[in-house]
């Protein structure tokens, strides 16, 4: 377990604390948990998103050192999430809005039934063996994030899925039968959940050997060097950060407040740029009537920040 009071190895020093979380656990008191889970959050000035759902307890936080482990101490205390593993990293400003504690059915959604990782899962690979697996001819690597983020970074010799959201992700499974063509399949996300069910997906579709990486890509940037490693790009992550890079430094992207995709620097100085109302990659997609009305936020957001505001809308 990553010790609290340091920095990420390899991260530069910032003033907020970033804790990406999740376990799975069967948890029949998850709606009674929410309020007080909420009321420390608010208490603390810890910010970002916590999901609770009967199969256990998913998001990513920020705040000082202390409120941090203040907040990960009380999701501890719950005997169902007593071995809760979470990764840090640094941001140099607040990178959310504000603190939502939500309740779901699913604390990521798939929206197959009766998919447990806690019955059956994949076997978890750690970041210093990795390469030897993916390396391997008979494996087969796939990506299971969605579009967007595949777009600013990815393995080595990774399949893209090329999907919207992660519900899409079974059926491109079932209609791919060229994934029994090799033995191994190794397959990665952002911080380690979606494989979680990704993987037990898949073994009850018939796979055997199937692989994932440990503490996903954000685990492998922290830890295997960087002249080592065989990610090509930034890792997107859902906040105002947007991607990081090996070491977890934060990256170069810029979020499209008109369609939330992630923007190079490239992007940005494209003519078809317009900073919160449109970019490259959805210029075509809006209409002028679009664009004036997110012109019209993005004036509201200017006025916020020349009063020392944060407009909630940016």
């Amino acid at each position: 377990m990553t010790d609290i009071t340091n920095t990420s190895a390899g991260a530069e020093p910032g003033l907020f604390l970033v804790a990406a979380l999740y376990h799975f656990a069967r948890f029949e008191g998850f709606a009674d948990f929410r309020e007080p889970l909420q009321n420390l959050c608010d208490e603390t000035g810890v910010k970002g998103t916590l999901l609770l759902a009967r199969e256990g307890i998913n998001g990513t936080i920020a705040g000082t050192d202390a409120a941090i482990a203040s907040v990960l101490s009380f999701i501890r205390a719950r005997p169902e999430f007593a071995n809760l593993e979470h990764k840090e990293s640094r941001a140099s400003k607040m990178p959310f809005l504000r603190m939502k504690v939500r309740l779901k059915k699913e604390i990521v959604t798939m929206g197959v039934e009766d998919i447990d990782p806690n019955r059956i899962v994949g076997t978890y690979v750690d970041p210093k063996d990795w390469n030897a697996l993916i390396s391997d001819p008979e494996t087969i690597l796939i990506d299971t994030r969605n579009d967007y983020e595949t777009a600013i970074g990815i393995f080595k010799g990774a399949v893209d899925p090329q999907t919207k959201t992660f519900r899409e992700f079974p059926d491109w499974v079932r209609n791919n039968s060229g994934l029994h063509n090799k033995p191994k399949i190794a397959m990665y996300c952002t911080g380690g959940i979606r494989c979680e069910k990704a993987t037990a997906f898949m073994k009850e579709q018939g796979f055997d050997e199937v692989y994932h990486l440990k503490g996903g890509i954000l685990k492998y940037l922290e830890e295997v060097p960087e002249e080592e490693s065989l990610w090509e790009g930034a890792c997107f992550v859902f906040d105002e950060r947007v991607s990081v890079t090996h070491g977890l430094k934060e990256g170069n992207h810029k979020l499209c407040h008109a369609c939330r995709e992630p923007l190079t620097p490239e992007h940005r100085a494209s003519p078809l740029f317009e900073e919160g109302v449109c970019c490259p990659n959805c210029y075509d997609t809006r209409t002028e009537a679009d664009r004036d009305r997110y012109r019209q936020r993005q004036k509201q957001i200017a006025l916020a920040k020349k009063r020392g505001e944060k407009h909630l809308g940016s």
